[in-house]
This record gives structure tokens, sequence and C-alpha cells, in this order.
């Protein structure tokens, strides 16, 4: 008894804990900050542009089977009944013989079997094309999710850190128009100081709120790209530093067309097209399937009641061979239509290539562009920063006027918000750049 009271407690413990954890650490996406690749994961999850893919691949896949259910038998049942008004006769020598009842019905079993159809033969080939071209089509819209999402991903982030920057300049723009103000009342300036400093504040602040608003809005595209709810807040979470350190790319990578999806799906789309033209020169071949019926036939003359008491039943088997031998050309003409279509596909796989070389040579130029504006303004906001301190100190000193604390207080602002931008073009241009080079990765 003594043992038992003593491990109550602990099963009760062990009872509660499951629920207490839950509690505890069972939150809700809102409560959990997402790092880049979960909030990619997440889109490639969640994501509508994906979820509707691979609806597409579903309905795609039933499609293919749908079209190959030809080659299963087929069997069908029917059932007739009519009522001759006025059966037809004929004269047999002197005798007039009615050649029908006047009531009558069967009931028909059918069961036919294709051995050689062209239409379910390209079914057949065209399957493996389609389930294939279902895939790419998956892959392009996941490369486009990665891409959109990672740009939206560093949009919001480093519109947040502007807010940030933009509240830091707040503080010190409050300071300096409290101190402009102290300085004009014990009579030291007059008071254009402390005004300047007053529209200055007032700037920044409407900057703040355009910039707070952008966050929301930003944020709101971020979460439609994800599939992310509506009514969860969206944390995310970054190293900067980190971020700084991803920017390089080897730009001398070469770049392989066969990597592009896009040139994938126009070579798929083009062996499916070599298909129907296969299927067009098959249209000269025969059509043969084999069937089985069975047809109970019931007759009465004298009325319903009599019709079902007796059954005349009939049964086929046998084989069919349907060949068309003249259409008037139009096998000959179908035949060249997708001649033609090969052909103008070739002209546009060509134009394809030309433009992703084009794309290419577009996302290097802008990467390497990009990528000196954001050292440039690398090391600017490192010179704005010391200039704006040096006149600060000066400006503490009397040795310097308000006028140009303010133009180096604009300036370092300006510069650390250009920073960031350039900063989100960088990595934006990054992406497309990989993109170019088929080198996204869309496995999460």
């Amino acid at each position: 008894m003594k043992f038992i009271t003593k491990l109550k407690p602990l099963l009760l413990g062990c009872l509660l804990s499951p629920a207490l954890a839950w509690a505890q650490g069972g939150t809700s996406p809102a409560a959990t900050s997402l790092t880049l690749e979960q909030c990619v994961d997440y889109a490639l999850e969640n994501g509508a542009a994906v979820e509707n893919v691979l609806l597409n691949e579903a309905i795609g896949e039933r499609e293919i089977r749908a079209n190959l259910s030809g080659w299963y038998p087929q069997i069908s049942a029917s059932f007739g009944g009519s009522y001759n008004i006025k059966p037809q006769q004929f004269p047999v020598g002197d005798q007039i013989v009615t050649s029908a009842q006047r009531y009558n019905s069967n009931l028909l079993f059918e069961a036919n079997q294709n051995l050689f159809n062209s239409d379910l033969l390209l079914a057949s080939k065209a399957a493996r094309f389609s389930r294939l071209q279902l895939d790419q089509q998956i892959t392009n819209t996941k490369i486009n999710t990665v891409v959109e999402v990672s740009k939206a991903f560093y949009d919001v982030l480093l519109t947040q850190e502007q807010y940030r920057i933009l509240n830091v300049n707040l503080v010190r723009q409050e300071k300096q128009y409290n101190d402009a103000r102290s300085r004009y009342e014990v009579g030291l300036v007059d008071k254009t100081d402390y005004q300047r400093a007053a529209i200055t504040l007032a700037n920044i602040r409407s900057d703040i709120k355009r910039t707070q608003e952008g966050i929301k809005a930003k944020t709101a595209y971020l979460k439609q790209l994800m599939g992310y709810p509506i009514e969860s807040d969206l944390d995310l979470v970054y190293d900067y530093e980190l971020m700084e350190q991803t920017v390089l790319v080897d730009t001398a990578t070469v770049m392989e067309f066969a990597n592009r999806i896009e040139l994938q799906q126009l070579q798929t789309q083009r062996q499916l097209l070599e298909l129907n033209t296969a299927y067009n020169k098959w249209s000269y071949l025969p059509t043969v399937s084999a069937f089985i019926n069975y047809n109970s036939q019931y007759y009465s003359s004298a009325g319903l009641e009599d019709l079902y008491n007796k059954a005349y039943p009939t049964s086929v088997v046998g084989l069919r061979v349907s060949l068309p031998i003249f259409q008037g050309m139009r096998r000959v003409q179908n035949v060249r239509i997708a001649q033609l279509q090969e052909e103008r596909l070739d002209v546009a796989i060509e134009d394809t290539r030309k433009a992703i070389n084009t794309e290419y040579q577009a996302a290097l130029a802008n990467y390497k562009a990009d990528y000196t504006d954001w050292r440039t303004l690398q090391s600017n906001l490192e010179i704005a920063q010391e200039v704006y301190d040096i006149i600060k100190l000066q400006y503490d000193e009397g040795v310097k006027a308000y006028v140009d604390l303010v133009v180096a207080e604009s300036e370092l602002r300006a510069t650390q918000i250009n920073y960031y931008n350039a900063l989100y073009n960088l990595l934006a241009s990054k992406l497309d750049y990989q993109r170019a080079l088929g080198n996204i990765d869309i496995n999460p």
C-alpha cells in the first residue's frame, strides 16, 4: 500500500505531462519565427500555386487512365421493346403472311475488346511523356515559388531593417530637436535651428509610418505566396551578417541550356508532337476488335402479359476489321499538319534558347552591377557615419552650423536606407542569376 501511495503522484505526473507539454510547447504557426528555408518549405507544401499544379497532376493522371481504359473489355447492356401498330405483311402463294408479332422486346449483352486501335496506341505511347510533362510543370511552379517567396522574404526583412534605422534616427533627431530648442531658449542660437530640427523630425515620422504600413502590405503578400493563414502573425528571423555572406556567387559558371526547365518542357512537347505525327500515319492502318454478344428476344401477339413467357436467345462471337479507304485526302493533310507543328516547335525551341541566353546575360550583368552598388554603398555607409560623427562633435563644440548637422544626418539616413535597398537588389539579382543558370534548389 505504501508503494502504491508513492506511485500515485508519479502516475499522475505521467498522465498530465503530455497535456502540460502541449499547452506550453504546442504553439500555432503564429507563435513561431520562421527562417527563409522554413518559409520556402511552407510555401512548397501550402502555396496555392503548388497546390493547383498538384491538382492538375492528379487530374492529368486520371485523364491518362481514362484514355487507356479503351484497352479493357467494353461491356454494355441494352433493353428495348416495341409495339407494331401495323405489322408488315407480304403474300406467299395464296396466303398473306405477317412477318412480325405485334409485341416485341429484347435484352442484349455485348462485350467488345480492342485488338488494334490507333487512338489507343497513341494514348499508350503518350502516357509516359504526359506524366513527364506534368512533373515538369510541378518543377517549374516550385522553382518560381522558391524565387518569389525568397524575394518577398528579403523584401519584408529589409523593410523591417529600414524601419529600425528610421526609429534610431528618430531618437537621435528628437535629442537634436530638444538640444536646439534648449539652446534657443537660453539665447545661444536663433529659432531656425530647432525649426529645421522639427521639419526633419516630422519627415522621419512620416517615413516611419510609410515604412510601417509597407511592412504590413509586404507581409500580406508573403503570406499569400506561402499559403499562410491570414489571421496568424508571421515573424521572420535572419542573420544579417549571414545574409551579407550569402550574396556571393560564382559568376564564371558556364550556363547549360539543358538545366532550364523551360527547354525540358519544350523537348517533352516535341516528343508528344512526334507521336502525333506517327498517329496520323497510323490512321492508314485498320481498326481491329473482337466481340461477343448474347441477345434474348421476346415476341407476343396476344398482349404484354404473354410477352416474356418464352425467350428466343441468340449469341454471336466475331471479329471486326474497319479500314477507311478514301477520305478525300484528309489523312494526307493531317500528316502534313503534324509535321508543320513539329517544325513550328523547333523554331520555338531555338527562340527559347536565345531568350534564355539573353536572360542569363541580363541576370549576370544585373548581379555584377548590383554587387558593385552594394560594395560602394557599404563603403559610403562607413564614410557617412564618420562624417556625421565629426560634424556632430563640431556642432556640439560650436564650430559647425546646425544646417551642416542636418545635411550630415540626412545623408547618413539616406545612405543607410540605400545600403539595404542595394542589399535587397543584390539578393534578388542573385536569385535571378541562379534561375537563369537553372540552379534553383526545390528540394525541401
